[in-house]
């Protein structure tokens, strides 16, 4: 199995990168494939005395930054790290892609080179979220991929979420509940109410676990495993989330630095305060998934560190282990009928 990680994807690229990666490397018999500039690459190896076989490096001259726009520089730069990492993954010289680079070149290069499995109507971008009080996860989809969605995009968001999550952590029947403004049925808008219709069909025919849905407030206490969402919902609940969460941590921060009688409190709470901010940690997650490519594509942070790249690669292996992308092509082809409720599924 060959792991293959974008060297220059983040914002502490390639050293963080190459440290998570030596640091993995040398804990797994699977070969570490690090895409970037080779002499950078190779320093950065040599600087963290890395002395394995089973990491190679695979120059790119070209780096694909946050600024530029992503279908366009998918087309012009040939020889990035995400799309020379994509072509990779295209012709089998990989089994996997992790990437902390930009997210609409991923997903744009992952159509244009990779394209859909069949019968995925939009590939959807997928991230973990911390639950408080409860070991593990929550899958969030989608994040972003589609702001304009239809109801079937979101039936398939709860396909691949369910299967993604068994696949990775060994939950065999994931709770699946949709993202709504109320838990009863029937709430929300036409998309909303037509998308709860065939997530219920689809857990009737026991495909998922399909339970219902949820207020956005419900997430952090890990009321499901796989929560479901447009694109547009999705990422303003995603961002507002973190924003929130670091707006709390950082006033928690300073409110105990406030005198010497809060920094002695401080002081002897420490490893309470430390558990707090661990359950809001999700750095060993190992990234985030884009789920209906033919290819299993892992978005990680851009501003990840060494620990975030070394639970990634760790990770990884499940993911091709589990043969999550053969199996999400399955389920789509057996679910045919409730899609087909509206319309054929497409090629």
């Amino acid at each position: 199995m060959k792991i293959l990680i974008d060297g220059m994807g983040g914002d502490f690229a390639p050293e963080e990168i190459v440290k998570g990666a030596v640091k993995a490397a040398a804990e797994i018999e699977e070969t570490v494939v690090i895409i970037g500039p080779e002499k950078a690459i190779n320093d950065q190896l040599r600087h963290n005395r890395w002395h394995g076989e089973n990491i190679e490096v695979v120059d790119a001259t070209e780096v694909i930054t946050n600024h530029e726009t992503p279908a366009m520089a998918v087309r012009k730069k040939k020889d990035s790290t995400i799309v020379k990492g994509m072509n990779m993954l295209k012709e089998g010289e990989a089994d996997v892609f992790i990437s902390g680079g930009s997210t609409g070149a991923l997903l744009a290069g992952g159509l244009v080179v990779l394209g859909r499995l069949k019968g995925i109507k939009r590939p959807a971008i997928a991230a973990w979220f911390p639950r408080i009080g409860k070991d593990g996860n929550t899958l969030l989809l989608d994040c972003g991929a589609n702001v304009e969605a239809k109801p079937e995009y979101i039936f398939q968001n709860g396909l691949m979420g369910s299967i993604f999550v068994e696949g990775i952590t060994g939950n065999s029947m994931p709770v699946v509940k949709l993202l709504n403004v109320g838990a009863e049925e029937g709430k929300g808008d036409e998309l909303h109410k037509e998308a709860f219709n065939m997530l219920k069909a689809a857990g009737e025919a026991e495909q998922i676990n399909f339970e219902g849905n949820l207020e956005g407030r419900d997430i952090v206490f890990g009321e499901a495993d796989v929560v479901v969402t447009d694109g547009f919902s999705g990422n303003v609940f995603l961002k507002g989330s973190e924003g929130m969460a670091l707006a709390i941590m950082k006033q928690f921060k300073s409110k105990l630095t406030e005198g010497i009688v809060a920094k002695a409190g401080a002081m002897l709470a420490y490893s309470k305060i430390k558990e707090i901010k661990d359950e809001f940690d999700y750095s060993d997650a190992g990234g985030a998934p884009i789920l209906g490519l033919k290819g299993a594509v892992l978005k990680i942070h851009g501003n990840s560190e060494a620990t975030e790249v070394y639970h990634a690669i760790k990770r990884a292996k499940d993911y091709v282990a589990s043969d999550i992308t053969g199996m999400i092509a399955e389920a789509v082809e057996k679910s045919a009928a409730v899609i087909g409720a509206k319309e054929e599924i497409e090629d």
